[in-house]
């Protein structure tokens, strides 16, 4: 499929079955920590990329396939709302089954009302808020001209006002950035604002675009949970397991998910463990033979953490 990849296993969502709707890489930021690497030319008008019948019929082929998944979640190479016409396929996704739909932003376009009015139906909205200050919305996630703080924390009260859904706000907490006691403050004040029903802290543990971005050590993690309780329930959501039983080529399956985001190698492995259960010599074959298609590379952080991202990554 073009634009349905998974169920992958989501920190937030359990089981979900991802909707790409956008071109990579389409979006109005350039955040130091994402993992589709660098925004070469930003992208701030909507239009429906790809035709959405065909995209549709691909969520409808796939929930009725049997699989079990837990969230269907529209994502984007980018900036997911940059999709104009995901209102509609949020209703018609509805309409074919009662699976709860998710979409994720970064919450760059909540200041236009066309954009709030078409997330209204969606069961769960996930926007990113990482800063409480202008000078480190600008460094982290670095915006297209003219998508200000002001702006960006204006978009998500005013979706607040009408949004009668589950708003899971997102904090990526980085070391030595965000998370000190002065900008978790300055982040709190601004989840002060736009009330969202809970607060996922979320950490860079794959691959991102600048190679000082470094994880929290628990002392940061721990002031987070601190800080920004006080305004909000705080989620550090647990990453469920890699599902690959139900799939029917596992070659594409992991071409579509790593052409998303990187994979794990630990948490690929440990789904072909669960897949060919006592079979631990047909696993090794099968990662061979993966590695072999040439469709992918494995890349190490610092931390010894292996992932797999397409052979064609720069």
């Amino acid at each position: 499929m073009k634009h349905v990849f998974g169920p992958v296993s989501s920190k937030r969502l359990g089981q979900s079955l991802g909707v790409d709707v956008l071109p990579p890489k389409s979006c109005t930021w350039n955040c130091i920590y994402c993992q589709l690497g660098k925004t070469r030319e930003y992208v701030t008008e909507r239009r429906e990329f790809y035709p959405r019948e065909d995209i549709l019929e691909e969520i409808r082929q796939a929930v009725t396939d049997s699989v079990a998944v837990d969230w269907i979640t529209f994502v984007g190479s980018g900036e997911t709302t940059l999709y104009k016409g995901i209102g509609w396929l949020i209703r018609e996704t509805k309409r074919l089954t009662s699976i709860p739909v998710a979409v994720i932003t970064n919450g760059s376009l909540l200041s236009e009302e066309d954009v709030r009015d078409e997330l209204l139906e969606a069961d769960a909205v996930l926007p990113s808020l990482n800063a409480g200050s202008p000078e480190l919305f600008d460094r982290i996630d670095r915006p297209c001209p003219g998508f200000t703080y002001e702006r960006h924390i204006e978009g998500l009260v005013e979706f607040r006002k009408v949004y009668r859904g589950k708003l899971w706000v997102e904090v990526m907490l980085i070391a030595g950035v965000n998370d000190t006691a002065d900008a978790l403050q300055d982040i709190a004040v601004a989840l002060e604002k736009v009330r969202p029903d809970t607060v996922h802290l979320v950490l860079p543990t794959r691959p991102s675009t600048e190679s000082d971005v470094r994880l929290p050590a628990d002392e940061g993690l721990a002031r987070a949970r601190l800080v920004l309780s006080q305004v909000a329930t705080v989620v550090h959501p647990v990453k469920g397991s890699m599902n690959l039983k139900n799939t029917a080529d596992i070659i594409e399956t992991v071409t579509a998910i790593t052409r998303r985001h990187p994979l794990q190698d630990r948490e690929l492995r440990h789904a072909l463990d669960e897949l060919l259960p006592d079979e631990p010599d047909q696993v090794e074959r099968l990662i061979v033979r993966l590695l072999g298609s040439g469709k992918f590379k494995t890349v190490t952080l610092q931390d010894g953490e292996i992932y797999w991202v397409p052979a064609s990554d720069s």
